[in-house]
């Protein structure tokens, strides 16, 4: 029997808020460690935990002014990291005078993989900063442990991963390194001028540090590059608690989404971004046989505003009804500052005909997950994950390989005219996804990780 009765863990991310994978996996932890008798304390730079368990530090963010200019100069040329003014902000906020010259331009240098040296002393005193963070974070909720979800993996926060290694290596703390996305998995990262970061923290090698990962490719990768052994702990969703039907409130989302009578409900629940091949859902939605709309749920990001222009401008080339709608789509429901009702996820998936999935890369796939768990038909783009980690168990989808065939065309339009053989693929899916990637599963792995870390009660 594990000894975790009134045990404290702390998660540290930079961002636990909203729908993105991290956070809404993070969640699932949290109820399935509850379960467990661990009680979770957060620290991230965007937070919409409690504030009574949390500590909000907003230089943990990826996206803080300070962290963001940083990342634009080790990863992206020509661009300043340094206020106009000459003034440069510290730790703290305030601001500090800069001799002139002193700003840092990517083009200064004669090579991407140098480092300006103003720019490491901005990554130390923004390490120091946040190690004196995590150090009172610890201290505040005398915690027994850290969970770390993804800030010891992509380098999106530097000083964050830094910090949280000085402190791992100081303390000794027991760690669980929760990993969703390594640094060789996005080629943005690949020419930099923080190699010697990235070796040293994503992730590190430290004896107190138990590695996670949420795919066999990731554990196969981690051993390979860095030496490091690790768990596969895949994503999860309660397939335990079948989901209600829809109520009175879900009943007008089609509706206000803009699916009109008569059209097929097409459901791309994901963000704006490239690798999530969005054109091939308008393509699909195109030569469909029957009339239907594409509903995207979710919002891009500042980075992918050329992206978004692209899917934007592809849809009215072929003429496909696409309605972009993360105003009223959420991860629980509200209104909106003009009075719309903001649906849920758990309200919208029901109301899908069909729901595309046709990313070229992902992690595992938290939206082939909620398809199934809402026994949606499904296509999607066979990413390496899926064909390695989840085909393989006998998974039911229309699936293509980078490109729209005849042959997905028909299989789609197969599943939108016989309901009943969508219906029985839904229920197969269902009952091999309550198998292999329920709250049970993660309830076993995470008992033995918290053994490896915490020690057995004899």
């Amino acid at each position: 029997m594990t000894a975790l009765a009134d045990r404290r863990a702390g998660v540290v991310a930079t961002r636990l808020a909203g729908t993105d994978g991290v956070s809404l996996e993070t969640a699932k932890w949290a109820t399935v460690l509850g379960r467990l008798g661990v009680r979770c304390f957060y620290f991230a730079g965007q937070l919409d935990r409690p504030p009574e368990v949390s500590r909000l530090v907003p230089e943990a963010f990826f996206r803080h002014p300070d962290i963001d200019a940083i990342s634009r100069v080790v990863f992206i040329e020509a661009v300043e990291i340094e206020p106009a003014s000459g003034a440069t902000t510290r730790a703290d906020g305030s601001q500090a005078e800069e001799p002139p010259g002193a700003r840092i331009r990517r083009r200064d240098f004669f090579s991407p993989y140098v480092r300006p040296p103003a720019l490491s002393r901005r990554i130390e005193e923004l390490k120091v900063h946040l190690k004196e963070e995590l150090y009172e974070f610890v201290r505040e909720f005398d915690l027994d442990l850290l969970i770390v979800e993804n800030a010891l993996a992509i380098p999106l926060n530097i000083p964050l991963a830094l910090a949280l290694t000085d402190l791992i290596a100081e303390t000794g703390i027991p760690v669980i390194a929760h990993h969703h996305d390594l640094p060789w998995e996005r080629q943005r990262f690949a020419v930099n001028s923080v190699g010697d970061y990235i070796a040293a923290a994503f992730p590190p090698a430290l004896p107190s540090v138990r590695h996670a990962v949420i795919n066999s490719v990731q554990a196969q990768q981690l051993a390979w590059r860095r030496g490091l052994t690790s768990r596969v702990i895949p994503n999860v969703m309660d397939f335990d608690t079948p989901p209600a039907p829809p109520d009175d409130y879900a009943r007008n989302a089609r509706r206000d989404l803009g699916v009109d009578d008569g059209k097929a409900f097409i459901l791309q629940p994901t963000r704006i971004i490239q690798r999530k091949g969005i054109e091939h859902a308008i393509e699909l939605v195109r030569r469909l046989c029957v009339p239907a709309t594409l509903v995207v749920s979710h919002a891009g990001g500042e980075e992918d505003d050329d992206y978004q222009q692209r899917v934007r401008e592809f849809a009215h080339l072929l003429d496909v009804p696409v309605r972009f709608e993360s105003d009223i789509v959420g991860h629980e429901r509200g209104t909106t500052p003009d009075g719309r009702r903001i649906y849920a996820l758990s309200d919208v998936y029901p109301q899908a005909d069909l729901v595309t999935y046709p990313s070229s890369i992902e992690g595992f796939g938290n939206a082939f997950l909620e398809a199934v768990y809402y026994r949606r038909p499904i296509v999607l783009n066979r990413y390496s994950v899926f064909e390695v980690d989840i085909e393989p168990k006998g998974f039911r989808v229309v699936g293509f390989d980078n490109y729209i065939s005849a042959a997905t065309i028909r299989d789609a339009c197969r599943l939108l005219q016989d309901r009943a053989l969508a219906a029985e693929w839904a229920e197969l899916n269902y009952g091999l996804a309550a198998r292999h990637f329920s709250y049970e599963v993660l309830e076993r792995r995470l008992m033995a990780l918290l053994s490896e870390c915490l020690g057995e009660e004899r």
